[in-house]
């Protein structure tokens, strides 16, 4: 597929690396971005050589949210209607973004460097593992915008604890690199010289394991995650069996 100059894609043997490309937007998403973005997510999972996915972004940052100027470009010669029917359409693709981390089997690290604000920092906590670089400034800014960090809560509350999710949402309050390796949003920190080397190395790891098992991992993970304890034996039981069946390739290191 070929994918817009705000996308770039670099396959470093079984990783393959996606690059938000729009530094001097420090990255925002706006409706091409989003949708390459989501394509090249799919893509990566439909490739048998891919075992592996780096998510990053280009300069100085990984993704500054929404682009809002795209946002006000909706109401512009149009309708409230029309705007009202972009704005919903958007909210749909960003939210079929979202899900799409968790409904590929490949496993996804995030390299955040710089700002990862509102719908960047979604992006970020969506990935599986998460390598930060030092000068990063993570957030959820919308309230002051009068905007709700709406799709992007889902994953911020499964990840910390509901009185520092809220804390996050309702203040508006960044988070520095040593911060988010404390509270468990981010796996480890890293230079920005070598983050993406860095986070590069660490999906190679994923990636030398058997594809099968990695995925059935992933999605065994996302499922018990929010199951109550009965309910996740049993599916946790249900994978046990299926795996049996499968074929076994030991790790290549």
């Amino acid at each position: 597929m070929t994918y817009p100059d705000s996308l770039l894609i670099e396959d470093r043997g079984a990783v393959r690396v996606i690059t938000m490309n729009r530094p001097d937007k420090r990255n925002a998403l706006n409706n091409e971005l989003t949708q390459a973005l989501l394509a090249a997510l799919r893509e990566a999972d439909a490739d048998p050589e891919v075992n592996a996915i780096v998510l990053a972004g280009a300069g100085q940052s990984f993704c500054a949210g929404a682009d809002v100027k795209e946002f006000g470009g909706f109401v512009a010669g149009g309708s409230d209607a029309d705007a009202a029917q972009a704005a919903l359409k958007r909210a749909h693709l960003t939210t079929s973004l979202h899900r799409a981390f968790v409904e590929i089997g490949t496993p996804v690290v995030g390299a955040a460097q710089g700002y990862a604000m509102g719908g960047g920092a979604g992006l970020a906590l969506a990935c599986d593992l998460l390598v930060v670089g030092e000068s990063l400034k993570l957030g959820y800014p919308e309230l002051k915008h009068g905007i709700v960090a709406a799709i992007v809560m889902a994953n911020l509350v499964r990840q910390v604890g509901r009185k520092t999710a809220f804390e996050l949402v309702s203040t508006g309050d960044t988070v520095d690199a040593s911060r988010a390796l404390a509270l468990g949003l981010a796996n480890r920190v890293s230079p920005d010289s070598t983050l993406v080397d860095d986070a590069v190395a660490l999906a190679a790891r994923l990636a030398d394991y058997d594809p099968v098992s990695m995925t059935a991992t992933k999605r065994l993970f996302h499922r018990v995650a929010d199951l109550p304890l009965t309910q996740a034996f049993d599916v946790s039981l249900d994978t046990n069996l299926m795996m049996r069946s499968f074929p076994k390739r030991a790790p290549k290191s």
